[in-house]
Formats: C-alpha cells, structure tokens, sequence
C-alpha cells in the first residue's frame, strides 16, 4: 500500500466516513477512528463539532484543499447572487481538478490534481497547471497529445467504481471533457452525505 492510500485511509477513519466510495476504505470494516483509543471516542457532538466534521469531510472530499483556500471558495460564494450552499458546491465543481476526476480521467482528485501539476492537461489548446482554475461551460478540458496513452488514465476510464455525471461530457476516445453546465447539490454524486449547510454555518459563526 503507498503512502498517498494510507493517508487518505486515516483520513476516512478520522472523519468516521468512506469519504471517496471507495471499496477498500478501510472504513467499510472499521467503523471508528485511527489510533489506540479509537473505540471509546464516543458522546454527543456539539453544534460547533458537527459544523466541523462536515467541513472537513467537503474539505476531504475534494483533495483536502488547505483551509485558507477553502475559506476564501466559501468568501465567494458568500458575495455571489443566490444560495450561498449552492454557490459553494458550484464553485467547488467547476474547479479543474474536480472536473479531471469526474470525467473519470483520473482516479481520485489527489491524482487529477497531480496530472494538472506536471502538465498533463490543457484548457482551449492551452497547457493549465492551476488545480483550482475556474472551468467555464465553453472551456474543452483535453489530455495533452503526449499524455493520452498514460496507464492510469485508462485505467481510471475502465473502472466501474463510479459513473461521469450528467453534466460532464466526456470523449473518452479523444480524451476530451467539458462541465456542460454547474450542477446543484442534489445532483452531485457524492458516496456519502454533504452536509454544506453546516459549512456555511460554521464559518457564519
């Protein structure tokens, strides 16, 4: 097992969730959190812990952004028109690295944000080395030519672990993906419950 998997296997236990869906999250067999005393972390949480637990579970999920990052996405969402949850996860869905992973060109978003950093990627004819680049519905999300016959991502096209959501169109042939348009949270297919409202709480405090 690489270190990159026992770390976000710790983080699955630490969170008390199979935050990614997947099948050998340790999790599945081993319901509590890492370490000796694990077993006996038990009482209510407070309205403060479970606005916590949920931000760092949306935190997680999309590759454990750093929180000073993470707070200005929420600051964001905060100054645009409309529901503020939703202006959140639209934010968080039109990152690059998000729409990499759900076109299924990578594996997990830790390794979309990795094909992005070593150049990978290009955005309109152009080479993106930005994770967090706001992908726009005109954008074409294309594998760099040079790139396209690399194992893992027909390795991650091949897996039936999950499905490319309705609003990405994905060329799986030519390596070609857009965000048709931003979805609203009810159509996110997260593998576990997201809670954003409590994000927005926490951070209202």
């Amino acid at each position: 097992m690489t270190k990159r998997h026992k770390s976000k296997h710790k983080v699955d236990r630490r969170l008390r969730a199979n935050i990614w869906g997947r099948p050998k999250s340790p999790f599945n067999s081993r319901a509590y959190p890492p370490g000796q005393h694990g077993q006996n972390k038990k009482g209510k949480p407070t309205d403060y812990g479970v606005q916590l637990q949920a931000k760092q579970k949306l935190k997680a999920y999309y590759g454990n952004i750093n929180e000073r990052q993470f707070r200005n996405i929420y600051r964001k969402a905060l100054s645009k028109k409309g529901d503020t949850t939703e202006n959140l996860i639209a934010l968080l869905e039109s990152r690059l690295d998000t729409v990499i992973y759900r076109a299924k060109f990578a594996s997990t978003v830790f390794s979309a944000r990795q094909m992005i950093n070593h150049g990978h990627i290009k955005v309109n004819k152009k080479r993106v080395n930005i994770s967090s680049y706001a992908v726009k519905s005109s954008d074409t999300i294309e594998i760099r030519e040079k790139s396209k016959k690399l194992v893992i991502i027909d390795g991650s096209l091949q897996s039936k672990e999950r499905d490319v959501p309705d609003y990405i169109q994905s060329d799986n042939k030519n390596k070609t993906a857009k965000l048709i348009r931003v979805p609203k949270f009810s159509e996110v297919p997260y593998p576990i419950v997201m809670e954003p409202n409590l994000v927005i709480e926490y951070y209202s405090r």
